[in-house]
């Protein structure tokens, strides 16, 4: 087991690298190029709320990572098919290959690439709309990326869509024509995924792997539902990873009004706090009821369990959420434990026994690697 565990965490640490892949995509407020660990993140978020599959949503999230090999491919850029399938394929081969279920993994991603289930067709569908979404719900979009959206649907890979979600191509349409688009769930839906954009500039205390730059929420949100996926061995009895990876895809989205609230802060006493916890149950009010109201309820019921952390479920997810900071630090030299003056100590009574509490081997083994690097 603690060589499984730490084959779980050489590919874990491998997807870090991610988060430093640049798309051509930019952030809804132009800002910056949006990363495939964000893209990644948004778009399992926009299938969760769009019903698609607990199978989907995990190829979702491991679709990209071939980019942190490959790099990845713009859309409005020409490439070789054959060559780039051949690149992906070995990338897909190095990547799983660190993993103890590398074969599941690789499954996954080939489903997806296949295109050919309907799990992989809705997972296509997600992954092929986000970009459009991700341009015209800009409140003041590219002229270059509105043009790449025009092509893009009228002969590109989105021109299908038609066909499979007309819904949507006339809601995109009805943009670009400069009218307002349809009333209804699509139109709420989407508002809420434009404002859920807002947690890719949340900062958090975390550094990426390879210290460079801090992590921000939808990236820790995208890796953490990655972690569910991949640890979901270490689970205890009852616990559905899938309903784990749905929790956690939206477990910060308060953030975006409150901001991260580091763990460590004012020697933890910040974090949790009642002024805390009622702005974040006011920021989830907020946010979650941009959706329609069906589904506001059950997003809102989903994070509310997520924060009491009783049910199996929710001990689970707030084990993984101690558990992936630690691993950040572990492997970008703690950083950001020293810039909170972190000890052995803090981190068995702050994060020890949350992970305890809902996956006891996976302290086991960590606990041993947070010794070694204070010791």
């Amino acid at each position: 087991m603690p060589d499984r565990i730490a084959r779980h965490f050489a590919f874990l640490a491998e997807a870090d690298r991610l988060k430093s892949v640049s798309r051509a995509n930019v952030l809804l407020d132009l800002s910056r190029p949006e990363n495939s660990a964000e893209h990644s993140w948004h778009v399992a978020l926009q299938a969760m709320v769009f019903g698609a599959s607990a199978r989907a949503i995990r190829m979702l999230l491991v679709h990209d990572l071939v980019e942190i090999d490959t790099g990845d491919q713009p859309i409005h850029l020409a490439h070789d098919a054959a060559d780039l399938a051949r690149a992906e394929a070995q990338a897909a081969a190095r990547i799983f290959g660190l993993s103890p279920d590398g074969n599941g993994l690789m499954a996954l991603w080939q489903e997806f690439e296949a295109g050919a289930s309907p799990d992989a067709v809705m997972a296509k569908r997600m992954d092929h709309s986000q970009p459009l979404f991700q341009v015209l719900l800009a409140p003041q979009p590219r002229a270059d990326h509105i043009a790449i959206v025009r092509d893009n649907m009228t002969g590109g890979r989105a021109a299908r869509l038609d066909a499979e979600w007309p819904e949507a191509m006339d809601w995109a349409r009805a943009v670009l024509a400069g009218t307002v688009p349809p009333a209804g769930d699509l139109a709420r839906r989407l508002r809420f995924l434009a404002v859920a954009d807002a947690l890719k500039s949340v900062i958090r205390a975390n550094l990426l792997i390879d210290g460079s730059r801090r992590e921000n929420s939808a990236e820790h949100s995208w890796h953490l539902a990655l972690y569910a996926l991949v640890l979901a061995d270490l689970a205890g009895p009852g616990v559905d990873p899938d309903r784990v990876i749905r929790m956690v895809l939206i477990h910060d989205l308060v953030e975006i009004d409150v901001g991260d609230v580091p763990l460590h802060s004012a020697a933890g006493q910040a974090h949790g706090s009642p002024e805390v916890q009622a702005a974040e149950a006011a920021a989830a009010r907020r946010i979650f009821g941009l959706l329609p109201e069906a589904q506001a309820t059950e997003f809102l019921s989903l994070w509310q369990e997520f924060e009491a952390a009783a049910t199996p479920d929710a001990v689970f997810a707030k084990a993984l959420d101690r558990c992936q900071p630690v691993i950040q630090n572990l492997r970008s030299g703690g950083i950001g434990w020293v810039d909170y003056g972190v000890t052995f100590a803090d981190i068995e009574t702050r994060v020890g026994r949350k992970i305890a509490l809902g996956a006891p081997a996976l302290w086991h083994w960590l606990r041993r690697e947070v010794q070694a690097f204070f010791a």
